[in-house]
């Protein structure tokens, strides 16, 4: 009974202010035949009061429709424009006020939808640019090696010695396998970036890790010309990481060091305990890197035109972008004899 009665709908409103006018037209009819006056004067003062209702009336109207209309058609012309900050200050609870709920949902929406289109296409122009530069420079990295095997297949064909022939089919092998690794390396790096790969973490001993992986890589190698120093703690410290991505973050660090020492130089690796973090660093001495490319050599394909080693550019690249999944700090700096690389991690308790 409530509900018939209530003012919900504007049907329901329209019908009881026309009922209402009905009711005191009528009303006032009755009252102005029976007043004490010629009926000249009563049918003035009659047509005053219904010309004092049809204003109340169509007050009464503006306020429940044309008003409201006017309100959401506002709104709409402005979504159509695709201004989005327009809003419909009806408070109703009939249909305009849900049509005008609807108009602003529709309208946060769309502007969510407009914010991820452009988000969107921002991320596809990267990526085309992304391809493009890496397309450029991908094409640059294999002319060489391509180059190399075409002369010394060119070379095996007319060589008559047999001695140069096995030289040159050393050689052509051994660019062949560079470009593998090049690509090898290549889309495991894509697929790092792209979330192909994720990462399978799980509690290891980092101390006991990198000694393994610095025995390997440092000790007793052919070209090892420099000192190896090191400072590792005397017990276990515990990590959460993926031990395979964090072998390839040692691996790289640890071979750039050992490329760039200076003869006889210094070469030291060290794990430091601060707080609840785990510090790794691996310094060698050496020429610093100018400050103008500290930045640099955590991009793909970058290398220093003055090292005096070639590489492919992307060991530094992988490293950033591991550490970088993990949420862990990371860095470069140089010191007053050589260059310092570093990353924190937390220690698992």
């Amino acid at each position: 009974m409530r509900e018939q009665f209530s003012l919900r709908t504007v049907q329901k409103k329209a019908v009881m202010v026309s009922k209402i006018a009905g009711i005191f037209l009528i009303f006032s009819y009755m009252v102005s035949t029976k007043l004490p006056a010629s009926p000249e004067v009563s049918f003035l003062l009659w047509m005053g009061f219904v010309v004092m209702l049809v204003f109340i009336v169509d007050a009464l109207l503006r306020r429940f429709i044309s008003d409201p209309i006017c309100e959401i058609n506002e709104m709409a012309h402005k979504i159509a424009q695709l201004d989005f900050s327009a809003s419909c200050k009806i408070n109703s609870r009939d249909e305009f006020g849900e049509l005008a709920d609807s108009l602003h949902k529709m309208s946060e929406n769309l502007q969510r939808a407009l914010e991820k289109l452009e988000e969107d296409v921002r991320q596809e122009r990267r990526l085309l640019k992304e391809r493009k530069e890496l397309t450029d420079r991908l094409s640059h990295e294999m002319k060489t090696p391509l180059g190399v095997i075409r002369a010394y297949a060119e070379g095996v064909q007319d060589e008559k010695s047999e001695e140069k022939r096995q030289k040159y089919a050393g050689i052509i092998i051994g660019e062949t396998d560079r470009m593998s690794a090049l690509i090898t390396t290549l889309l495991d790096l894509s697929a790092l970036e792209n979330g192909a790969a994720s990462l399978e973490p799980k509690r290891f001993d980092f101390v006991e890790f990198t000694e393994t992986i610095a025995g390997r890589l440092l000790l007793d190698v052919p070209d090892g010309d420099f000192e190896l120093q090191y400072a590792l703690p005397d017990h276990k410290v515990f990590v959460y990481s993926d031990p395979s991505r964090m072998e390839q973050v040692l691996n790289n660090l640890l071979v750039n060091a050992r490329k760039n020492v200076s003869p006889n130089g210094v070469l030291k690796l060290s794990l430091v305990e601060e707080k609840n973090k785990l510090c790794f660093s691996v310094f060698n001495q050496g020429a610093p890197i100018p400050p103008e490319r500290l930045s640099k050599i955590w991009d793909k394909f970058y290398r220093d035109k003055n090292a005096k080693y070639g590489g492919s550019g992307l060991g530094l690249a992988i490293v950033a972008q591991i550490l970088s999944m993990q949420h862990l700090e990371y860095g470069v700096e140089n010191r007053s004899d050589g260059v310092s690389f570093f990353f924190y991690i937390p220690i698992e308790k």
